[in-house]
């Protein structure tokens, strides 16, 4: 027997099958999608066994397969299909699409993984009725065994376990164990809520019309998530799974929190926050068929479910969903839709600000779209205050203006809570010298240093490196350093000097790092142990508090000053969600946003709620500028160590291109954003193009091309979510 195998090295040069001889004694535990072991050149390699058959198709020797991984399979059908499809549309090396689908304890990795855990438990052997060998010890336990019938180790805590393995011997006591979850869900009451006529009729809508895509335009706090459960629950009635997908993971514990108040045990989760050991669990019991509805971020899009009926996309116009680096650079949105065409399911996409893109394709019919126009509470949108910090500025104190320190002071006085977003972490975002100009900068990344002032430490947030912040400044040696900018930090530290009593909690990337924050600050918040919550964008989304009525922007401006097509977009987007947190229940919701540009259209029709206008005013602007949804972008991203090698090779690559694109605009060779990260050097050409065959066939000779060249390397990113 020959197995057909790939083995693990993400190289386009080995990206293909290597065959190899399947010793007698491996021949029954032989099955395509599971790993094996076996030499490759003088290392030792796993690999996904890829095909089976009698013959080999080389006249080369062929070498055995040392060892099998696996005993079951741990890539079906369905997803080593989906693997060669991803291969195709990201131009990534195969293995690369199948490591991404699977948990860290499963991806090919010189056999690395991760244990099962058991629970041990044991009965009393009735057939024994000899036990003058037993000693006293021994003998409590039988007694306590007895007693109860069957004894978990847990109640055996103060045992000898000598004693304990000495009974099994005698086979007096019969062990037997079951496997042990890390994760636990409670087997909780079901809970219902009653849907709106509104609800009612999307939920009609959905059910009543299998194998479409649908976009779901609901305003903030209209109850898409009930929506998406009772949609559920009518598709686990007729025996199908299903996937939920959220951006961020922030939003997790909250509706795996809803989740699980409806559906118990039948839940399972995937996203970063999990440790190696909990992912393994949990893809395991979907394995198992143990739980039936998957949760998660991007990821889960890849859980091996089986007869999936709905796959539900969340906050869909979130860049989240766009896995930007390393390859393979997929979107959970497009590997939905294939998911959904394998199943016969139906994908439904659901936002508060649908992305340009969908709903341009809703509008034309691709996507059937529904929408949910009133909040469940039947209460409008909360009314929004502009600031216009030009003005403001001289009657502020700190970064806070007259305007929003009174709505704090208000809401403080009557015990209400409050939502502050400033997108940017850390104290400062650089540091200078006041002296002579001088600035810190990562010594592998052409971006500057953020102070923060909690380690006293200088960070690059894009390769990591960190320094303690200096004294003097290195180049004049003069004690004249000064921290610039602002990050949610320096915030934090305003207003626990503006309002020493109430309670602050900052939420964001340095204070959620640790397992587990996400969810103990989203529960602590919740329970009303603080006053105010502080945060970048994880706070703008899906989260519901009851008690809050305030919501506060620092500076609107920080999202609208990246130098990105979408970031008009991407700031009514932000606004407008971190908008609707406030008012959700009962109570009024009140909103202030300070910026610089008070008239700018993002701004003023985020703060009116009018997604329907901004939709139509930044449209114009793409079709007048050839932006997606009227064309396609494709990003080649030149990269290496040489930046004037890289730069001579993007031309070359800049003629081909003109040579044999007609109709494709193409724009560069320019500097990344960040120039340089990690000490490699970046150059861009982007892609106009209207169909992806015009481009594909030369993007494919331009890949082989340079993939033995060490010096250089070419990524291509469809449909980027970042102009970066």
């Amino acid at each position: 027997m020959i197995a057909g195998v790939l083995v693990e090295i993400s190289n386009k040069n080995v990206d293909r099958i290597f065959e190899y001889i399947v010793p007698q004694k491996f021949i029954e535990n032989i099955k395509i999608g599971i790993r094996v072991l076996v030499p490759f050149g003088n290392m030792v390699l796993e690999g996904f066994v890829l095909t089976i058959s009698n013959n080999k198709t080389t006249d080369k020797e062929l070498r055995e397969i040392m060892d099998v991984v696996d005993s079951e399979v741990v890539l079906n059908k369905e997803l080593l299909e989906l693997g060669k499809v991803m291969q195709k549309e990201t131009l990534s090396t195969l293995i690369s699409c199948y490591q991404v689908m699977l948990p860290k304890a499963l991806k090919a990795k010189n056999g690395s993984s991760v244990s099962i855990k058991y629970d041990y438990f044991y009965t009393f052997n009735n057939k024994k009725d000899n036990l003058k060998r037993v000693g006293a010890k021994q003998q409590e336990i039988i007694d306590l065994v007895r007693k109860k019938g069957t004894v978990s180790r847990q109640e055996l805590t103060d045992i000898s376990l000598a004693s304990l393995k000495r009974l099994i011997e005698l086979d007096v006591l019969i062990e037997s164990k079951k496997e042990h979850y890390r994760l636990d869900y409670d087997d909780v009451e079901y809970e219902k809520k009653d849907l709106t006529f509104e609800q009612q009729n999307v939920v009609n809508q959905v059910i009543n019309n299998f194998c479409n895509t649908f976009l779901l335009y609901g305003v903030t706090g209209s109850g898409k998530t009930e929506v998406y459960m009772e949609i559920i629950d009518y598709y686990l009635k007729l025996g199908k799974t299903s996937i939920v997908l959220v951006p961020e993971i922030s939003l997790t514990p909250q509706m795996i929190n809803r989740f699980q108040r409806r559906f118990g045990k039948r839940i399972a989760a995937i996203h970063s926050g999990l440790s190696v050991s909990e992912k393994y669990d949990e893809w395991r019991r979907i394995c198992k068929a143990e739980a039936e509805i998957v949760i998660g971020a991007r990821s889960a899009i890849f859980a091996p479910l089986k007869n999936i009926g709905i796959i539900i996309i969340d906050e869909e116009h979130s860049d989240s969903y766009k896995q930007s680096d390393p390859n393979p650079r997929y979107n959970a949105k497009d590997i939905a839709l294939i998911r959904a065409k394998y199943h016969g399911a139906s994908v439904l996409m659901g936002s508060a600000t649908p992305s340009l893109e969908s709903m341009a394709r809703a509008k034309k019919g691709v996507y059937k779209l529904l929408e949910l126009s009133h909040r469940v509470n039947g209460k409008a949108l909360p009314d929004v205050n502009i600031v216009d910090m030009n003005k403001a500025m001289k009657r502020s104190k700190g970064h806070f203006s007259e305007e929003l320190l009174d709505s704090i002071s208000d809401c403080l006085n009557k015990k209400e809570q409050i939502i502050l977003l400033l997108n940017r972490r850390g104290y400062a975002s650089f540091v200078s010298c006041k002296n002579c100009g001088y600035t810190f900068k990562c010594p592998n990344c052409d971006i500057t240093l953020t102070y923060h002032k909690s380690s006293n430490t200088l960070r690059c947030h894009y390769c990591g490196y960190g320094d303690r912040n200096p004294v003097m400044c290195p180049s004049c040696k003069e004690a004249s350093l000064n921290s610039l900018g602002l990050g949610t930090e320096k915030v934090e530290e305003e207003l626990k000097s503006i309002y020493p009593h109430a309670k602050i909690l900052r939420m964001d990337y340095d204070t959620t790092s640790r397992k587990g924050m996400h969810k103990k600050i989203i529960e602590q918040f919740r329970m009303g142990e603080y006053d105010i919550l502080l945060g970048t964008r994880m706070v703008a989304k899906g989260l519901d508090f009851d008690n809050v009525t305030l919501v506060g922007v620092i500076n609107a401006d920080t999202s609208l000053n990246i130098p990105d097509f979408r970031s008009s977009e991407n700031t009514f987007s932000l606004l407008s969600q971190v908008a609707g947190r406030s008012g959700r229940n009962s109570k009024e919701g009140h909103v202030v946003i300070q910026t610089f540009n008070p008239d700018h259209y993002a701004i003023k029709l985020a703060s009116k709620h009018d997604y329907l206008s901004f939709y139509n005013e930044e449209m114009a602007i793409r079709k007048k500028l050839s932006y997606p949804p009227y064309y396609y972008l494709c990003s080649l991203r030149i990269s290496g160590k040489d930046s004037s090698y890289i730069y001579n090779e993007a031309l070359k690559i800049k003629r081909s291109l003109m040579r044999n694109l007609k109709t494709v605009s193409v724009l560069g060779p320019s500097s990344a954003t960040i120039f340089k990260l990690n000490n490699i050097y970046r150059y861009n050409i982007i892609l106009k193009y209207k169909n992806i065959q015009e481009i594909y066939n030369l993007l494919v000779k331009i890949v082989d091309h340079y993939k033995v060249d060490n010096k250089i390397k070419i990524d291509i990113d469809f449909n980027p979510s970042q102009m970066v």
